[in-house]
């Protein structure tokens, strides 16, 4: 909500724009949200299809969005359409939308995940959807460096994410090692399961700093690119090892609804898509390499 939902609207809306879509947001009486994912377009930007055709006073936006977060709650939507059919990235635009006040949004399905079940996913349909000229936030060029922009910022948050649950799973499994007894002692005191706990505590250490590295970096207005992608890229990972080695720890009992390790391991899974995949992160970090230069 803080960021997708309302970033654009915060760094491309009019004064009125902001009145009526942010104060309401920071109430909590409204909820925004970005679509920028298609069924045929994830990683894949320059592959959207969803179109915004000028007529007039007015755009006309069609197109099918998918992995939407908060669309079946969504007041309002940014949502990134390409204002020409030419193939590529240049002609991507955002648009602000609102969901009630113009016809021709249909909610589609809502997607059952194995995790992050708090947060509502789905689909919006877009069917000659009406937006006013005055909804296109920042032109209808340079969309693409727009979500760049924001990409980095989601990668930070999600890092960030991903070290809450990594301490949340460590702390689990430390507290449960001591109080499980096994072969005459606690289970924490055995070698076996001190190393796996040293490991964690180690990983989530060092992918803590390089975390703290980037946000400081973009608190500072540096170049954060690279940085945001190797904080992602590093926290999700780790955060994917340590739910697994905490729910490893519990044996059976990891594998028991009625505790919480269960839940880390499924919304861990989620951070390692969520502002983009380890693939995608390692693309763009091999791309910015110093010897590039």
């Amino acid at each position: 909500q803080s960021l997708m939902g309302t970033h654009f609207v915060f760094k491309y809306g009019t004064a009125e724009q902001r009145q009526k879509y942010l104060v309401p947001a920071v109430k909590g009486e409204k909820i925004g949200t970005f679509a920028l994912t298609e069924p045929n377009a994830g990683s894949d930007v320059g592959n959207i299809t969803t179109m915004a055709e000028r007529r007039g006073d007015h755009y006309v936006l069609r197109g099918t969005k998918t992995w939407v977060t908060s669309a079946p709650v969504a007041d309002f939507l940014t949502v990134a359409a390409k204002t020409s059919a030419e193939r590529g990235m240049k002609h991507i635009a955002l648009f602000l939308v609102d969901r009630h006040a113009m016809p021709g949004i249909t909610l589609g399905k809502k997607i059952e995940k194995m995790g992050v079940r708090a947060s509502d996913t789905g689909e919006i349909i877009l069917e000659d959807v009406r937006v006013p000229a005055e909804n296109l936030l920042g032109g209808e060029t340079g969309g693409i460096e727009k979500i760049g922009g924001i990409l980095s910022e989601i990668r930070v948050m999600t890092a960030a994410l991903a070290l809450g649950l990594a301490r949340a799973a460590y702390d689990a499994a430390l507290k449960y090692s001591r109080e499980r007894v096994a072969f005459g002692k606690p289970i924490g005191e055995h070698q076996a399961i001190g190393f796996k706990l040293a490991d964690m505590l180690a990983a989530l250490h060092g992918a803590t700093l390089q975390t703290y590295h980037a946000a400081w970096s973009l608190d500072q207005g540096l170049p954060v690119t690279r940085e945001a992608a190797m904080a992602k890229l590093v926290a999700s990972e780790m955060a994917n090892r340590v739910a697994d080695e905490a729910s490893r720890i519990f044996a059976s009992y990891g594998f028991a609804m009625e505790y919480p390790v269960q839940r880390y391991f499924r919304d861990a899974r989620f951070l390692l898509l969520g502002g983009g995949t380890s693939e995608i992160l390692r693309v763009i970090i091999s791309k910015d390499l110093e010897w590039r230069a």
